[in-house]
């Protein structure tokens, strides 16, 4: 039976959250490897300075419970990119997803910009799915992830945030 997990708030980190991001990160790279740029041992590996860096670089916005449990995170690169999309497996199909898109669109909105960009694996299709229905559709570019994952393909996708 699937136990419901309900979301109490979005809240972006700060510095002082970096061992959640690392928590996270680790976790979201065991889960699905193959949906993200880094690996499990590259993060794992990263040192405190490294975490502090990415949250002072990367506006990074959790999902917690109403347990105050961290079920899904999502980050926004400077260039305009939505990253690192990741509901936990117990979380999912809950509207936690769209919960933290919608952080990275309110985000993005208030640095002014006219649209937002992600890259998904073209085999992710809960992914693509919840990307669609949030309206960001596909620009036609496509690529491969770094290695050691070269084989998994990718497509990038785009939101206006003018309308």
């Amino acid at each position: 039976m699937l136990t419901r997990v309900s979301i109490t708030r979005i809240v972006r980190l700060t510095t002082d959250d970096w061992e959640r991001l690392r928590a996270l990160r680790l976790r979201s790279l065991l889960d699905a490897p193959d949906a993200f740029g880094a690996t499990y041992a590259e993060a794992a590996a990263r040192e405190r300075d490294g975490w502090l860096q990415q949250l002072r670089d990367l506006p990074t916005f959790v999902a917690v419970s109403d347990q105050n449990v961290d079920v899904g995170i999502v980050r926004y690169a400077p260039d305009g990119m939505l990253i690192s999309m990741w509901v936990a497996p117990e979380a999912r199909h809950q509207g936690i997803g769209e919960a933290l898109i919608d952080a990275i669109i309110a985000y993005a909105r208030t640095q002014g910009l006219a649209r937002l960009l992600l890259d998904v694996a073209d085999h992710n299709v809960a992914a693509i799915a919840l990307y669609s229905k949030k309206g960001f559709v596909p620009t036609g570019e496509t690529g491969s992830m770094p290695a050691p994952r070269e084989h998994v393909r990718e497509h990038r996708r785009f939101l206006d945030l003018r309308g």
